[in-house]
């Protein structure tokens, strides 16, 4: 059965209707340019109804040593998602401020973007497939760009991996069938604008999901 994040969550009802549907990560951003931030104090608030029920993912974008800290002690998150240009060094480094797991985003468009995931397979807990940002975008992802899933398609890793990247409820399916991913993302492709998540949409997305 594919497992499925539900990212950038914002609120009760929404972060409610990833739990119902069984989501199996559920994602706060931690990251002041996206629409769908969280301080890690708001974030602790909302997210402690997810304890026990699903993964909770903290997603940064290069944070520095203090941020980490507040994230770690107040927000207590499951897994640290790096969506940066964190370099395994720093993934050390981060699993030992944070006592997190590591989740790392990887950009893809080519076949030559897969080098970067056979050096960080040793440092990271998961590998997170996701489409380069368009250029002259400030943000990593969530922009719904999604790339050529027949990139991954026979790929082997020896780290779980999740494919992300303008998926929805209409093509999460197929993304699966094509790339053979065991998890996948969404943050933008559940939303009706950006950082605005809609439960119907998460709920479709999951139900989706689920059979591919």
């Amino acid at each position: 059965m594919t497992l499925v994040k539900i990212c950038g969550l914002t609120t009760p009802d929404t972060l409610d209707a990833a739990l119902a549907g069984g989501a199996d990560f559920v994602g706060a951003v931690v990251f002041p340019k996206s629409p769908r931030h969280l301080d890690p104090l708001h974030a602790a608030t909302l997210f402690e109804r997810a304890r026990g029920r699903a993964r909770i993912v903290a997603v940064t974008v290069d944070a520095d040593d203090a941020l980490l800290t507040e994230i770690a002690l107040i927000l207590r998150p499951d897994l640290i998602q790096l969506h940066g240009s964190e370099t395994p060094a720093r993934a050390e480094q981060v699993r030992r401020l944070t006592r997190a797991g590591i989740i790392k985003a990887l950009p893809v468009r080519r076949h030559e973007d897969f080098v970067e995931a056979e050096a960080w397979e040793p440092f990271a807990d998961h590998l997170m497939f996701d489409a380069k940002p368009p250029e002259g975008s400030d943000l990593p992802g969530g922009v719904g760009a999604r790339f050529d899933w027949t990139l991954l398609a026979g790929r082997a890793f020896r780290r779980p991996w999740f494919v992300a990247g303008g998926l929805n409820p209409d093509n999460v399916a197929d993304a699966v069938r094509i790339s053979g991913a065991p998890a996948v993302d969404v943050s933008s492709g559940v939303e009706t604008a950006p950082g605005v998540k809609d439960p119907a949409l998460i709920a479709a997305f999951l139900e989706a999901a689920r059979p591919a």
